[in-house]
Formats: structure tokens, C-alpha cells, sequence
């Protein structure tokens, strides 16, 4: 089994809205691999071998509008005072969902990244299968294929599969900034993550991404999940605007083997 070592000077970057959304290839819903009710999970990052920010990655579960059982999600990334001075980034997206089916509900997203500013809000609606989006001050409906997800929810779905064995590949759709794209994500091996923390066996997926990202990677992402029914996300490699990108997990305790 290979072991990937951390070095704290790894470009990290692009917690959150990483991967994708409704499964062709596997199981249709959330399996016993189930989310804990309440993360709250930090991540180092930095840029060429310079310390760059953190990015942070919450969940809880609360009780709806309607009385139903939901999860809000909500991943913030912010550079550090050095690297703003060149390129600054202030990344916020929340996040609604079902606790059952982790399908979103509602998704807010602010993006400050550069000289770009910009921010959304889309409303899903299950029943019709569309979303309404608010960009720039004006709305627009959109129809979506059922099971759709956003760029938040999909990475908290895909941590509740099952069956993510080497070789095999999970298919979903995502809806992002007002068009509908099918992803591929590959389960390329079953490998040890080691950080500050220690060392933990992980799943390294690749998701195929044919467009970019709310955090602007330019290119394919890969992430570790630990072989764990928690399923926590310790890493994450994107190609990012200003680089290749590393997001490593901090100030966390793994579960006892």
C-alpha cells in the first residue's frame, strides 16, 4: 500500500464544493455509510511552498421550515493577508439539504477570487425538477434530470456510498451556474494519507470535471475519503486559476481503527 506524505508546503486549496452529485454507476441513495451529524473541520492551506489561508468545511443537522429532518451545509476558504495582497480569495457556500436522500434544498454561493467577484442563488424544486436561479439580479428557471445536486451537497453524497472498490467509477449530474453537466468520478486506489495528525487508509477518487469549478479549478480533482464509515475528506488536489492545489486536513482526530 503507498503512503502519500503532506509536506506543509503543498499548495492547498478547494475544500468544499469539489465533486458531483446523482449516481448512475452504484448504489441510488445514501447507504449506512452515513455523515456525522456535526463536523466542523479545518484545512491548512498554502501556495508554491508559501502558507496561503485555511478553508473550513461545517455540517449540522437542524429542523426545517416544514418540520423535516435537514443538514446545513457550508464551506468557507479565505487567503492569508500575504497572498491577498496578490490574489486574494474569500470562497462562501451554504447550503440547505434533505438528511435522508442529501439532496439539496436551497444553495447560496459568494465567490471572490481575484478581480472577480460574483454570487447565485438557486432554489430547487423537486417536484417539477427545476431550479430557479438568481444571478446578477435576475432570475431564470432551469429544468434539471431528478436527483440533482449541487456543488456543495454532492461531495456529503458521495461520502455515503458504498462499494467505492478500485477500478470502479460513480457517474453524476450537477447543476452549476445555470447548466447541467454528468461527471465521472474513478475510484483509483485504497492508500494511507499521513499528516500531523498520523496516518489513515483513504479511497483516492478523480472526478472528471468538464467544466470549471465554484472554485475555479481549471482541471480534474482528486480526493481522499478515509475507509471509514465517517468517510472524512483529509485531502484534496485540484488545478486551481494561480496553480496545482493541495487541501490537507487539520487539528483533527482520527477514529480508532
Amino acid at each position: 500500500m503507498r503512503t502519500v506524505f503532506i509536506r506543509p508546503q503543498l499548495f492547498v486549496f478547494g475544500v468544499g464544493g469539489l465533486i458531483l452529485g446523482f449516481l448512475w454507476g452504484m448504489a441510488l441513495s445514501p447507504s449506512a455509510f452515513a455523515v456525522q451529524e456535526k463536523e466542523d473541520y479545518r484545512y491548512g492551506i498554502s501556495l508554491w511552498g508559501i502558507p496561503a489561508g485555511h478553508a473550513y468545511m461545517k455540517n449540522e443537522t437542524l429542523v426545517d421550515a416544514d418540520g423535516g429532518a435537514a443538514r446545513h451545509l457550508t464551506t468557507t476558504i479565505r487567503s492569508n493577508d500575504f497572498i491577498s495582497v496578490f490574489f486574494p480569495v474569500k470562497n462562501h457556500v451554504d447550503s440547505l439539504v434533505d438528511s435522508r436522500t442529501m439532496l439539496p434544498r436551497h444553495l447560496f454561493f459568494k465567490r471572490r477570487e481575484g478581480g472577480r467577484h460574483e454570487q447565485f442563488d438557486v432554489t430547487f424544486d423537486r417536484v417539477a425538477n427545476q431550479v430557479t436561479v438568481m444571478k446578477d439580479g435576475k432570475p431564470s428557471v432551469h429544468d434539471v434530470p431528478p436527483g440533482t445536486h449541487g456543488p456543495l451537497s454532492c461531495l456529503y453524497f458521495l461520502r455515503t456510498m458504498p462499494n467505492l472498490v478500485p477500478g470502479s467509477s460513480v457517474f453524476m449530474n450537477i447543476h452549476h451556474d445555470r447548466k447541467n453537466y454528468k461527471v465521472e468520478v474513478k475510484v483509483e486506489a485504497i492508500e494511507s494519507v499521513r499528516g500531523s495528525w498520523g496516518e489513515v487508509e483513504a479511497i483516492r477518487l478523480l472526478a472528471i470535471m468538464p467544466f470549471r469549478g465554484i472554485f475555479l479549478n481549471e482541471g480534474n480533482i482528486r480526493i481522499w475519503l478515509t475507509n471509514t464509515p465517517e468517510r472524512v475528506p483529509v485531502m484534496m488536489e485540484a488545478r486551481v486559476i494561480v496553480g496545482s492545489a493541495t487541501a490537507l486536513i487539520e487539528k483533527w482526530v482520527p477514529s480508532p481503527k
